[in-house]
């Protein structure tokens, strides 16, 4: 009998302890079970009827009688201020509720733990009311430091949009935030939404690339000066490791603000998008960064997708005259005309084009003289003058006029002025013989 007695105890402690564990691995309703019970089905049954001011007294009861009683209450209560907070118009007693949502939160980690959670989600929270009250920015910059410092890429995606935002107003009214700070905080934030993507669902990648692209809008607004040196040392080499396209448009309008076109990592940025998404735009820097760096022939092909890529006439017409300059410094001229030539069939009053041609036909005098009359060798001037008149540029055309043959040349020769005169060499073009005006 007593054996069975000391059983009956045993097993009873064991439940008891059971019990306990039970309650603090779950529901902890502390002294006044019965009382708590009632006060969180009452708080419940308002919170579901959306009687917000109802809720208050028991949920109230609930956190100083019994603050480990369960994360609900604190996931509940911030929710039930949030919405006090919308409803209520009276400013102080607004804010007053804000307050109370915001202590929750630390209440929460003090309880509960889950501190990186629970302070993004405070950061969340703070940002909703306070993103447009200026005395409010160093609060809420400094609440976004500090949940990145917990969560780092973990940290909600619209969040890291949230933290660039704050960043930007906070340093516009005069936060103190160098252009190194704002800069090494980008490259953080937008290293954090990269990866984001990475592990996102396909229909949501597009969602945030906004995001990347809303970041990367609020670091141009910072007016930060963009060093070169951070681009090529904190982004070069995750282009290189990944050969992402974002990254690459990224680094590209980076260099374009900061002035960094030079840098060996523009080009190849604007290569890495030009292979993904062609444009006309890219297309021409790599033709004009290559012919720069005396890569001539790669300069040439880019020159020639450009052209290809735009339906724009004078775009057009404007890239087979970079085309035929390249090849009038390459000494090809008959090439370099029919460049030219393409460009006006594009555009038939771009001068550029004229002008060109007149350039190449005064360079050839002494190329094409046959050195047997000097009437035939000069009339290549009157040819000159011709593309310059079309080009309409009165210096060219007085250049050209100088060198006309005299009246003397012509009559010496038995020649005519109005006759037609035949240009051979590379020009093979007809023009009608006139005089150079007398000095």
């Amino acid at each position: 009998m007593l054996n069975a007695k000391k059983t009956l105890v045993n097993s009873i402690l064991i439940l008891a302890v059971a019990f306990t564990a039970s309650a603090q691995n779950g529901w902890n309703w502390g002294d006044q079970v019965d009382v708590a019970k009632e006060k969180n089905v009452v708080y419940t049954d308002a919170l579901k009827a959306k009687n917000y001011a109802a809720t208050l007294d028991p949920l109230n009861w609930l956190m100083t009688n019994t603050p480990d009683l369960h994360v609900s209450i604190y996931q509940n209560g911030v929710k039930i201020y949030r919405e006090l907070a919308n409803q209520e118009a009276d400013p102080a007693k607004k804010d007053e509720y804000i307050q109370k949502g915001l202590e929750l939160h630390d209440t929460r980690i003090k309880y509960f733990g889950k501190e990186a959670n629970v302070t993004d989600r405070k950061a969340s929270y703070a940002y909703r009311f306070y993103n447009k009250d200026k005395t409010k920015y160093e609060f809420l910059y400094n609440l976004f430091n500090k949940s990145f410092e917990l969560n780092g890429s973990k940290m909600i995606a619209g969040n890291l949009v949230a933290y660039m935002n704050m960043i930007y107003k906070y340093r516009f009214v005069g936060g103190a935030v160098s252009d190194e700070e704002v800069m090494d905080k980008y490259s953080s934030i937008s290293g954090a939404l990269e990866e984001h993507k990475a592990k996102a669902p396909d229909d949501r990648k597009k969602r945030i690339d906004g995001m990347i692209g809303n970041v990367d809008k609020l670091l141009t607004a910072t007016k930060v000066e963009i060093s070169c040196e951070f681009v090529e040392t904190k982004l070069g080499p995750k282009l290189e490791e990944t050969g992402e396209l974002n990254m690459a448009k990224k680094i590209f309008q980076l260099m374009l603000t900061g002035k960094c076109t030079d840098s060996p990592l523009a080009l190849k940025a604007a290569g890495v998008i030009q292979e993904n998404e062609p444009t006309f735009t890219i297309a021409k820097f790599l033709a004009q960064k290559n012919i720069q760096d005396g890569n001539t022939e790669v300069g040439l092909k880019f020159y020639e997708e450009a052209a290809r890529l735009t339906d724009d006439n004078l775009e057009k017409a404007e890239t087979f005259v970079s085309i035929a300059r390249i090849q009038a410094k390459e000494k090809q001229k008959s090439t370099a005309r029919n460049s030219a030539r393409r460009a006006l069939s594009y555009d038939p009053s771009y001068s550029d084009a004229y002008k060109l041609i007149g350039d190449l036909y005064m360079q050839s005098f002494e190329d094409c003289s046959g050195k047997e009359s000097k009437v035939d060798d000069r009339a290549i001037f009157i040819a000159a003058y011709d593309q310059y008149r079309r080009a309409g540029n009165s210096a060219g055309m007085a250049n050209a006029k100088a060198q006309f043959p005299s009246i003397e040349e012509i009559f010496s020769e038995g020649k005519e002025e109005g006759q037609s005169i035949t240009i051979g060499c590379w020009v093979n073009t007809t023009v009608k013989l006139e005089r150079r005006p007398a000095n």
